[in-house]
């Protein structure tokens, strides 16, 4: 039997994991994730922007949590896999000021006390995280490069193994 949604396994062979350069971000941040949405035949983007209030990471199978207030004051959490495809993009928004990696206290908190404090940044700061961001893209392009080549040059050797073999066969 098939499965009807994405799994570590067929994530591994869409070749999404080499694919990823998101920023990075933490616990306490603020993020907007780029949600691809289908609706019957038609495929739309959903912005979904809030704070990150946990990360699980266990290799492929990572996710985090981002909180959000919704609607008539009502917070909305959802949990996205890191890796699947759903997730096209994301965006860092600010910096959080928190000293916990699992925010979950923060479900039992209302109104001003459900906040994040924003950890303020100096410039020099701010350009060296655009400049750490800059280079992890440079480097997951390389990365991508490097493994074309790989499977270009599989191929090439598959194929004159495959030559060889024939030509011994003929014989």
């Amino acid at each position: 039997m098939r499965a009807s949604k994405y799994t570590k396994e067929t994530i591994n062979t869409l070749g999404i994991a080499e694919q990823r350069n998101f920023p990075d971000f933490a616990a306490g941040d603020t993020i907007a994730v780029f949600v691809r949405i289908l609706e019957g035949d038609k495929e739309r983007i959903q912005v979904f922007q809030g704070d990150v209030i946990a990360i699980h990471t266990n290799g492929i199978s990572s996710t985090f949590t981002v909180r959000k207030l919704g609607a008539n004051n009502v917070f909305i959490e959802r949990i996205f896999p890191y890796y699947a495809p759903v997730v096209s993009s994301i965006e860092f928004i600010r910096k959080g000021k928190v000293r916990r990696a699992k925010l979950f206290y923060v479900r039992d908190r209302v109104g001003k006390a459900a906040r994040i404090a924003e950890d303020i940044q100096t410039r020099e700061q701010k350009m060296a995280r655009a400049e750490i961001g800059r280079n992890k893209s440079a480097v997951a392009e390389q990365l991508a490069q490097a493994t074309q080549t790989v499977k270009s040059t599989d191929a090439v050797e598959a194929s004159v193994s495959d030559i060889e073999k024939s030509d011994s066969s003929a014989e």
